[in-house]
């Protein structure tokens, strides 16, 4: 005997309610996304009491308070399924854009023991996967939502977490945290000579028919 599915009363047809308007994958990525945006700022929160450098302490401040607005605004427009009562903003990094290339001998990374080893180099570290992380997310959880304005939103965060991560790297990078090799000229050009410009084929008028 054939069985009817047994959610067929669930498929909508036609319009449905804005808050409504979330498919079921993006409801479960929206929600990693949302938990991670949490975890992220309690984790900000509390390093914030351990960080020694002043210019630490102020891209920590100044990227928390950035982030609980940009996971108001996310919130929002997940629940009510339009766009938000402020609009999405861009975040600006106060470092330069110049990274130390080279790599010089260092002592091994290893565990910590206890906490009275937290040192600025851990908590950057932290607070630079952290944010790694959720651009993972919010990138997956915009390519699987149904919602105009959500995918919108989340689309839009996605150049904010790139401009945050790469303000901690670079605070790490002068800092000697994070050492960056790079390649020889010649190597370089290599490759970068092992590319040629694509040609563009001019578009053909489409046929009339009569």
């Amino acid at each position: 005997m054939n069985q009817q599915p047994q959610n067929h009363q669930n498929m909508q047809t036609g319009t449905v309610p804005p808050q409504l308007n979330h498919g079921g994958h993006e409801m479960f990525d929206v929600h990693e996304v949302l938990s991670g945006a949490i975890n992220t700022i309690d984790t900000y929160t509390m390093l914030s009491g351990h960080v020694q450098d002043p210019e630490l302490r102020d891209i920590l401040q100044r990227q928390k308070q950035f982030m609980t607005e940009e996971y108001n605004i996310t919130l929002e427009c997940f629940k009510s399924g339009m766009d938000p009562s402020q609009p999405t903003k861009s975040y600006k990094m106060k470092q330069g854009n110049d990274f130390v290339y080279g790599v010089k001998p260092s002592q091994p990374k290893k565990p910590m023991q206890s906490a009275a080893e937290l040192t600025d180099e851990c908590i950057s570290l932290s607070m630079l996967n952290a944010v790694k992380s959720g651009a993972t997310m919010k990138t997956t959880a915009a390519m699987e939502s149904t919602n105009p304005v959500v995918r919108r939103v989340l689309a839009d965060s996605l150049p904010n977490c790139i401009e945050m991560a790469y303000e901690i790297s670079l605070y790490q990078n002068k800092h000697g945290y994070y050492q960056v090799p790079q390649l020889s000229q010649q190597d370089m050009q290599h490759i970068q000579n092992s590319y040629a410009a694509a040609v563009i084929q001019p578009q053909m008028p489409g046929k009339l028919t009569h």
